[in-house]
Order: structure tokens, then C-alpha cells, then sequence
């Protein structure tokens, strides 16, 4: 049976080497959502793609769909290297934490053009960003907005203006994964944490763009919060922790 090639614009998450010259790539498309592909000879010194599918670039492929699990790259056109990301190691930090979100949050061969576009946002707006005192990449106000956001965009928004167990309004103090949201003290069991200033900035983040994440102003304890809402989303609807975020 004859394979297909088409055109898609692509995002690269991961790449790996792939015997002797080669390398897979783990892609999120518009075309099709997440792929896998090889870029055959790309590790060589005259490679026709050089720089162009690093981690981090938005790109225009041209793939060919196969018999086999993985596509092949046949041409490439970059769209948006995303240079100052990668140059910086702070900002590299904060771009690892999203591509790996988006690799266990949307494993499927299946287009979401919402998510696509979630993504090169954020990666145009990861080109900007300055680096906060005393801050780590996993808690930056902008990867917090982007996670929240893919957790909606998978189904799992956590649910914050009330209790997630009985309905009450007042007295929220914890995050139940379980029940999808926050908790009262009565409710409370089996549940992580929450404070005030960490729900009021969870649901700022869900409200706001992700252009004005870092005007919030995030104290640490709610980034912290936020951070911990996620990992544990996260870990009871995917069963699954980012190895970014424990580096």
C-alpha cells in the first residue's frame, strides 16, 4: 500500500538519537497532534535540516506516512526558531516543563487546533520572559498559566469556587485531585493544602491570559500551590510525574 506525504505545521518536544546519523522526533502537529518521525541523516555535519528541528522550534514539515509507527521527514521550513529560548538557561528550564506536559497530557494521534495554538503562545511568549528573583523554572508564573490551561483544555480544569465535595463557598483549604477540586475543612481528608493566596492565584491564572501571567503578581506560596495542583492533576488523571519538574 502507497504511503501519503502531506503538510503540517509542528512544534518539536523531544528528539533522539536514532542509530547511526539519524534522530526521532517526538512532534505536536496541527495536521494530526502528536506524531512520531525521523529525520534521517540529520546528525550529519551537511544535513539539508541543520539546526532547524531542535526542541522548542515551530516548524512547516513535510511528512510521509508510511506503513510503519514512525513518519518520515522529507522537508522541513522554520517558522520560528525560538532561539532565545534555548541561548537561556532559565528560559530552556521553563520550555522543557511545558514540552514535557504536552507530551503526557496529549500522547494521541489526534488534531487539537486549541492545544496547538496553546503551545506556540507560550513559546512566543518564553522568548520575553526575565527571570524572577529567587525563582525556579518549574513555579514561573507563565508555565503555571500554560499547565492550567492544558488541564483544561484535557478535561480535567480544577474546579475552585467551591467545594468540590459538599458545595460550601466559604472556608477553602485544600485541593482533592479526586473530587476534580478545592475542598472545605470538613472535606478535607485525603486532600493536599491550599491556601488563600495560592487558590486566588490558581484561578487568577485560569482567568488571565497567558500574556499577563507574570503581571499577577504570584507571591511564592501560591506558585508553590499552583505548582502542587498540577503535580497531583497530573498524577491521579495521567499517572504520571514530569521528570522536569523534580530536576
Amino acid at each position: 500500500m502507497a504511503g501519503r506525504t502531506y503538510k503540517s505545521e509542528a512544534v518539536v518536544l523531544r528528539s533522539l538519537r536514532f542509530g547511526e546519523a539519524d534522530r526521532v522526533l517526538h512532534l505536536y502537529t496541527l495536521e494530526r497532534g502528536r506524531i512520531g518521525a525521523v529525520a534521517k541523516g540529520i546528525r550529519r555535519t551537511k544535513s539539508r535540516f541543520g539546526g532547524r528541528l531542535e526542541p522548542l522550534s515551530h516548524v512547516e514539515l513535510v511528512l510521509h506516512q508510511g506503513g510503519g509507527e514512525l513518519q518520515t521527514i522529507t522537508g522541513v521550513e522554520l517558522i520560528h526558531p525560538h532561539r532565545s529560548a534555548r541561548e537561556d538557561n532559565y528560559r530552556l528550564g521553563v520550555g522543557f516543563v511545558a514540552l514535557e506536559a504536552m507530551l503526557r497530557l496529549f500522547p494521541e494521534q489526534e488534531a487539537n487546533p486549541r492545544a496547538f495554538e496553546a503551545l506556540t503562545r507560550f513559546l512566543d511568549l518564553l522568548d520575553e520572559i526575565e527571570r524572577r528573583p529567587d525563582s525556579r523554572a518549574g513555579v514561573d508564573p507563565l508555565v503555571l498559566s500554560f499547565q492550567l490551561k492544558l488541564l483544561w483544555l484535557a478535561g480535567y480544569l480544577p474546579h475552585l469556587t467551591s467545594c468540590a465535595e459538599c458545595g460550601a463557598q466559604k472556608g477553602l483549604v485544600g485541593y482533592s485531585p479526586r473530587a476534580g477540586g478545592a475542598v472545605c475543612a470538613h472535606c478535607r481528608a485525603d486532600s493536599i493544602a491550599l491556601s488563600a493566596s495560592g487558590l486566588a492565584g490558581i484561578e487568577g491564572l485560569l482567568r488571565s491570559p497567558m500574556a499577563d501571567a507574570a503581571g499577577l503578581g504570584l507571591t511564592a506560596r501560591a506558585g508553590r500551590d499552583a505548582l502542587s495542583v498540577i503535580a497531583s492533576s497530573y498524577e491521579y488523571h495521567g499517572g504520571f510525574r514530569l521528570k522536569t519538574l523534580s530536576a
